[in-house]
């Protein structure tokens, strides 16, 4: 909230005008003694009130000095559960959760599951990400775990996700692009596959993996 606060007081002081380009990401790290997570959510921030917009590959530049009207910046940074929280429970959660579900895992289960892969397989193919199939993906693996904790906190964690505005927007940003929406698409199958050969052992080296790549993609590409 202090970096975002100090880079908007920057830009309506005038120090950035209209049109010009804020120093990188990596610059802002240095300046403000942080890592890279506290600056891109200020610039994202920034960006949700329409203070700033972002070129791929070229950089931030400003665009307004006065926040959207209809926008608040305490909508956005004010939410009960931070993108980091989010990011903290699914790393070390889910992993747990798909080593249970390889293990219980039915054939109605794993049924549903191959449904949901192939319908993520079709989006991807016609080169859309859909969050609300990914999602639904890994409630599914909750479910083949067969424990109810597990199935209620897998349905927290969506519904914290659709709650965080934040993170919804870092999520557009990245995984719906065309490199990152494949590769997510291929780990998910990796892991659906390995539920089928009820496989614990690699269920959750995946899923470590993907979550490791959840945390990479939103946070430091």
């Amino acid at each position: 909230m202090q970096i975002y606060s100090q880079i908007l007081s920057e830009i309506q002081s005038g120090s950035f005008k209209i049109g010009d380009k804020l120093p990188a990401e990596r610059e802002l790290c240095e300046q403000f003694g942080v890592s890279r997570a506290p600056i891109r959510q200020a610039l994202s921030a920034l960006e949700l009130n329409g203070i700033i917009y972002s070129r791929q590959g070229e950089g931030v530049y400003v665009k307004n000095t006065q926040v959207t009207p209809d926008r608040s910046q305490s909508a956005i940074f004010f939410n009960s559960i931070s993108p980091e929280d989010i990011v903290e429970v699914r790393m070390n959660i889910e992993p747990l959760i798909v080593k249970f579900a390889a293990q219980r895992a039915t054939n109605e289960d794993i049924e549903e599951l191959r449904r949901t892969i192939e319908e993520m397989e079709k989006e991807t193919k016609a080169g859309v990400y859909v969050p609300e199939t990914d999602e639904k993906l890994h409630y599914g693996i909750a479910k083949a775990s067969h424990n109810d904790l597990f199935i209620n906190m897998m349905a927290a964690i969506n519904n914290a996700m659709k709650q965080q505005e934040m993170w919804k927007f870092i999520r557009d940003r990245t995984v719906t692009r065309p490199d990152y929406r494949d590769v997510n698409f291929k780990e998910h199958q990796l892991i659906i596959k390995a539920i089928e050969d009820h496989n614990e052992k690699e269920a959750v080296e995946i899923m470590t993996n993907h979550m490791q790549n959840l945390y990479d993609r939103y946070w430091k590409d």
